[in-house]
């Protein structure tokens, strides 16, 4: 797989929400993470798609992620069987991946996007389950099958890809 770059990505944020970050492992620093990637989105017009399981049980998508455009709603643990995530997600662009739980809905999406041929890359440190364990294990099964798993750092740095970008110095700040 080749460097990510800006105007080739797509963000997918996956269930973050109310009811269900209390449980989530390291959910704050999971949290940090995505809110990272973003705001860096926004500044490096990058589309964002954010996603709510069964939202009037799991609450909607916290305020600490930044974000306040659309949402795309849903009932099925893959995200791809809502038609407005595959009409959103129709194109060829590379797909940045974040979400909770890592081992249910972000694995789920992810393994339905692999299958569909796409580039998915998984950021592993904005990613959350309840428990390390399926956590680890989701990361190493989509691994496995082609999800090429990364850190928040890499992509900011690769979608920015020079020191001289003009947003270097915004998004840069995002990870001190």
């Amino acid at each position: 797989m080749a460097l990510m770059e800006a105007a080739r990505s797509r963000l997918l944020v996956i269930d973050f929400q109310d009811r269900l970050m209390p449980a989530i492992r390291d959910g704050e620093a999971v949290l940090a993470q995505a809110r990272r990637l973003v705001e860096a989105a926004r500044l490096l017009a990058v589309p964002v798609l954010v996603t709510e399981q069964s939202p009037a049980k799991l609450g909607r998508t916290v305020a600490g992620l930044g974000w306040s455009g659309p949402v795309v709603e849903k009932t099925s643990f893959d995200s791809g069987a809502a038609p407005a995530f595959q009409a959103a997600v129709a194109g060829d662009e590379d797909l940045v991946v974040c979400g909770c739980e890592s081992h249910v809905c972000v694995l789920q999406t992810v393994l339905g996007l692999l299958a569909q041929g796409r580039r998915v890359r998984l950021v592993q440190d904005a990613v959350g389950s309840r428990a390390a364990e399926s956590k680890a294990v989701a990361l190493e099964r989509l691994a496995r099958h082609g999800a090429d798993v990364v850190t928040t750092e890499m992509v900011l740095f690769e979608w920015l890809r020079d020191a001289g970008h003009p947003q270097f110095r915004a998004v840069s700040r995002l990870i001190r």
